[in-house]
């Protein structure tokens, strides 16, 4: 089987590195040849972050180098295509491209809604469907969450399977408690660790008063990886920069995940997976109950979920002054996601997926 890996990303975008990239070993381990090829490469992406956008020349390079390779997909098998091959087009030219070769789409994101829901009203009119129309034609779409799976059974989609956003736990060693004992002194000072891009860092913003409330009683550090400068007064902060090679590390040294949301749609198709980063490592988790949060989080068992302020600033203060409850709903975390989140338990059903697809093709090749 020769797969055709159509990531929006490459290894920066964190959806296209989760979602496709750390599969591609796995596959070729099972016979399963992958050839990947971003749509945005990293060098662009990282220009976007700094300054907000993308260069429209850039665009248009990835653009006709995206179309090229769909033109020339004559020798591969299947085509995998995270969220949509080439967002903002027409979708008649989209699925004209895609004829002939059998495609998968992968979500973990509530992509549609940056057209059914998008503010510019000639926009929402034309591409409000597009989406829709992609997954009803699609062979295979992998949603990561319900809400996901909704949308695509509603499109008429007629293969779908979830597959929840997992890491390689061998990358994600647990935390090691030290004397529960020294944890409690006075002078010990606990990380609440919050990971992201500064695309995402305007949610800290739902927690920014009860963080002040709580540094006036509680000796903590927030430490923030992957933002830009985020600033609140009278809290102790350390802003680090993301790297793929530092990311465990730096979430194992911390004491207290956190993954504030707002209550929109957008943030109902996220795929909670910096809850599953922490968890990988043995923290407690704080999160806002929305999506699919409330599926990973056990409340009072592997973290809380906090709905206001005044639950965000009670299961802080609780995590914060009890490391033996941290290390009890730290080791709960681990387990839960050793059996549910982790790349050995999805891999599998991937693959199965992918060569139902592959056979498919074959029999009505050799009917036709």
């Amino acid at each position: 089987m020769k797969i055709l890996s159509l990531s929006k990303y490459g290894k920066l975008g964190a959806s296209s590195r989760l979602r496709t990239l750390q599969y591609l070993i796995l596959l070729e381990k099972e016979g399963i040849e992958v050839s990947s090829q971003p749509l945005i490469s990293n060098e662009a992406l990282l220009l976007r972050y700094k300054q907000g956008h993308y260069s429209p020349s850039s665009l248009v390079l990835f653009y006709i180098k995206r179309i090229k390779t769909l033109i020339f997909k004559k020798s591969y098998d299947l085509l995998w295509i995270e969220k949509e091959a080439l967002p903002w087009f027409p979708v008649w030219i989209e699925l004209l491209l895609l004829r002939g070769k059998p495609f998968i789409l992968d979500y973990d994101d509530a992509t549609f809604h940056n057209y059914d829901q998008n503010n510019n009203k000639i926009l929402r009119y034309f591409f409000h469907d597009r989406l829709d129309k992609l997954m009803a034609n699609a062979s295979l779409v992998v949603c990561g969450n319900l809400y996901l799976q909704k949308r695509a059974l509603n499109s008429g989609a007629s293969n779908i399977v979830i597959l929840p956003t997992v890491v390689n736990l061998d990358r994600y060693p647990v935390k090691r408690y030290v004397d529960l004992s020294m944890m409690e002194h006075r002078n010990y000072q606990c990380k609440i660790v919050w990971i992201g891009s500064p695309s995402t860092q305007h949610y800290l913003k739902l927690i920014k008063g009860p963080l002040k409330l709580l540094s006036k009683k509680n000796n903590f550090i927030l430490r923030i990886i992957g933002s830009e400068e985020f600033k609140i007064p009278s809290v102790n902060m350390e802003i680090i920069p993301w790297s793929e090679e530092a990311e465990s590390k730096l979430i194992r040294e911390s004491d207290i995940g956190i993954m504030p949301l707002f209550n929109k749609s957008w943030e109902k198709g996220k795929c909670g997976y910096k809850l599953i980063q922490y968890m990988a490592c043995g923290l407690p988790v704080v999160a806002s109950p929305i999506g699919v949060n409330q599926d990973i989080v056990c409340h009072g068992k592997n973290g809380f979920l906090a709905n206001n302020e005044n639950e965000w600033i009670a299961s802080l203060d609780k995590l914060l002054g009890n490391s033996a409850l941290r290390f009890k709903m730290g080791s709960r975390g681990r387990q839960d996601v050793v059996e549910n989140f982790s790349l050995t338990t999805t891999a599998p059903n991937l693959i199965h997926n992918f060569r139902k697809v592959y056979e498919e093709k074959n029999r009505r090749n050799n009917v036709d």
